[in-house]
């Protein structure tokens, strides 16, 4: 299974290095969890999905960022057009607001899904939830976030100004 294993995750990886790390890693972990395998059905299927997250996981570590860096790669991106750095700067401020307002609970879940890059079992692990809760809870979240940013966004178009000018 070693060599069936190995030829996936070089699929993902791209460096044979690397791979052989990753599959390293997928049998230290099968290894300690040998005496839960039992009530796994298909072995070699439970493998290939823990090195496919494995590969995942490695490429996700190697592209982290802050949403402070990303502003910052967006404003050197776009130096010449002064109205899209000023628009760019000022979404990546309404987002930092508004994952601000949200709840304890959904602030903390997105803050370490989607900024800190963190698996739903480390996510688990700090917060002693489950990983359902945790995705229901990362959802509402990017939902709450994703509807207000429009909501933000359509104001004054011509939609808005229609129903605004009614208002007068």
């Amino acid at each position: 299974m070693s060599n069936k294993l190995f030829r996936f995750a070089l699929q993902f990886t791209k460096n044979e290095e690397e791979a052989r790390d990753t599959i390293q890693d997928v049998f230290l972990k099968l290894w300690q969890k040998r005496n839960t395998l039992e009530g796994i059905e298909n072995i070699e299927a439970f493998a290939m999905r823990m090195t496919r997250n494995k590969c995942l996981d490695l490429h996700r570590g190697k592209h982290t960022y802050s949403l402070e860096d990303q502003t910052d790669s967006w404003q050197q991106k776009r130096k010449g057009d002064l109205n899209e750095e000023l628009e760019l700067s000022e979404t990546a401020t309404i987002i930092k607001r508004l994952i601000g307002e949200l709840p304890d609970l959904q602030r903390q879940v997105m803050q370490m899904r989607d900024i800190d890059q963190l698996s739903y079992d480390e996510i688990a692990e700090n917060t002693g939830l489950n990983i359902n809760a945790i995705r229901v809870n990362l959802s509402r979240a990017r939902k709450k976030i994703r509807t207000e940013l429009l909501n933000y966004q359509d104001y004054g178009t011509a939609k808005n100004k229609t129903n605004t000018a009614q208002l007068f």
